[in-house]
């Protein structure tokens, strides 16, 4: 089943998250690589593509997972999570309807 996973940067998470981010691409990458990646990207904390020193205000992860458990596992360890980019995370089933 797909699963969501919605993240809440904390405030100036800019530094944290670029530290961490080629660990945190890697291992999304493995999830596409499995075939289990939907789509993955960060919400920028401003209407644009590149926000610069802005950064990002969090990030959505869409995959399939087994089961809920699974999902929320894969979550926990995500290393924007370790290094504290995260706020809050928040991780639920998701039915694709379109495209």
């Amino acid at each position: 089943m797909l699963y969501a996973i919605i993240s809440e940067d904390v405030k100036n998470s800019l530094e944290r998250r670029m530290a961490a981010r080629p660990d945190h691409l890697a291992r999304l990458e493995k999830l596409r690589d499995e075939g289990r990646l939907i789509l993955a990207g960060p919400h920028p904390a401003v209407d644009s593509d590149n926000p610069g020193d802005a950064g990002f205000s969090g990030s959505l992860v869409v995959a399939e997972f087994d089961d809920l458990s699974a999902a929320q596992s894969w979550a926990d360890a995500d290393p924007f999570v370790i290094a504290g980019v995260y706020a809050k995370v928040t991780v639920k089933p998701f039915k694709k309807v379109l495209p």
